[in-house]
């Protein structure tokens, strides 16, 4: 079986993200979406409340799951079996960043592979940092989330 873990914060997940999952799952036969966690970050959303996001976008994927871990993602790899780390790409900045941290995972374990899929055209502006400040100050985030996350997001509004 080839699994795949898709690490990130995913504060909040968007819709790069999810278009990177989707065409990662014609490639892999579970996908586990690892949400890290960094104790020196202070999410704008609560972890509880990512997972509950995630979980309902990809309710019916029997595929798809969704994991919180701290640590080394190399080590929860290992903990899954997953023999692959999938990676989203927007910019060439993007894939020197992520190399490297592919170069020091190959090194720590060779027998798991990192896979980058580029992000499409539309997505590859979309970062969870830009859409944290454009709602941040009051502006509309409604074109880079799913739907599920916009309604998320207005109920902690309310």
């Amino acid at each position: 079986m080839r699994i795949c873990l898709f690490p990130g914060t995913f504060d909040p997940i968007t819709l790069g993200h999810t278009d990177v999952i989707n065409r990662g799952l014609d490639l892999f036969d579970r996908l586990v979406i690892g949400i890290g966690v960094n104790s020196s970050k202070t999410p704008m959303f609560a972890l509880e409340e990512r997972i509950a996001w995630i979980k309902e976008i990809y309710k019916d994927d029997p595929r798809v799951e969704v994991s919180s871990y701290s640590g080394l993602t190399i080590d929860f790899c290992k903990q899954l079996g997953a023999r692959f780390i999938l990676r989203g790409i927007r910019y060439v900045s993007d894939f020197e960043y992520e190399k490297a941290i592919a170069d020091v995972n190959r090194t720590i374990a060779p027998g798991i592979e990192t896979i980058f899929l580029t992000t499409v055209p539309q997505y590859s502006s979309i970062a969870s940092t830009l859409v944290r400040d454009i709602h941040r100050y009051g502006g509309d985030v409604a074109p880079f989330l799913p739907e599920v996350v916009m309604e998320g997001i207005r109920r902690i509004k309310q």
